[in-house]
């Protein structure tokens, strides 16, 4: 085996790569990292001190040497290693879309969601806390409607984000949005029913499944109502 993941699964950024490389069928071990503190090998292969970092031990086994930190830098070295099957669209403007759509989850959204929402709510109850619910229904009322009408809209009369087919965009609203489903259950279908449907389908996918399955034993307590 010659690839590395180091992260957790609870990482949407992890779980965005975890995904890809089940969904190329590609072996991999995925090593566990707390990175709360982050130890000094980590931070040498992680120059932003952040989680994922994939390592290919046919290039190098130890230190920065074959490691690529960032999962769209991941990503895209994952889809050039291993092109088949394409989970980036092959025509430049698609492919373009696709590169966009992944960087707007993992920022517009990923924003809210994660400052506003998952640390407010599950980093407290890590730290044996209350979770502050006041502060994840504001960001749930205030913050995250913006970015989820964005792709509410561009999933209306379509099954991807991107063209007719399944690609690192779909992959990444998934991931994202499953650190939202954790805490706080279910997305809203009446109100954002192309992404809800979305989410579903994508998650039932194979590829979702493992990762999944670590989180939800790692996140044990119920989910809380924000909308109300």
């Amino acid at each position: 085996m010659s690839l590395i993941l180091y992260g957790a699964p609870l990482s949407p950024f992890v779980r965005k790569v975890d995904a890809l490389l089940r969904e190329k069928g590609v072996d991999f071990e995925l090593e566990s990292v707390n990175i709360m503190p982050m130890p000094d090998w980590f931070k040498e292969i992680s120059p932003a001190r952040r989680i994922p970092v994939l390592r290919d031990t046919s290039v190098g086994k130890e230190g920065p040497q074959g490691t690529i930190p960032d999962s769209s830098a991941i990503c895209a070295f994952v889809e050039r290693k291993f092109p088949e099957p394409a989970l980036t669209p092959s025509d430049p403007f698609l492919h373009g879309r696709a590169v966009w759509v992944e960087e707007f989850c993992d920022t517009e959204l990923m924003t809210p969601i994660g400052m506003g929402i998952f640390r407010p709510i599950q980093f407290a109850r890590f730290q044996g806390k209350d979770p502050d619910v006041a502060t994840a229904k504001d960001t749930y009322a205030k913050k995250l409607p913006r970015p989820l009408a964005y792709l509410e809209g561009e999933l209306e009369g379509h099954d991807f984000l991107v063209g007719d087919a399944f690609s690192i965009a779909d992959i990444t609203l998934a991931c994202v949005l499953t650190q939202l489903v954790l805490v706080a259950g279910p997305l809203d279908a009446a109100r954002w029913p192309n992404v809800a449907a979305h989410f579903d389908r994508t998650t039932a996918r194979p590829s979702f499944g493992p990762c999944l399955e670590i989180c939800r034993k790692v996140v044990k307590q119920d989910p809380i109502d924000l909308s109300s």
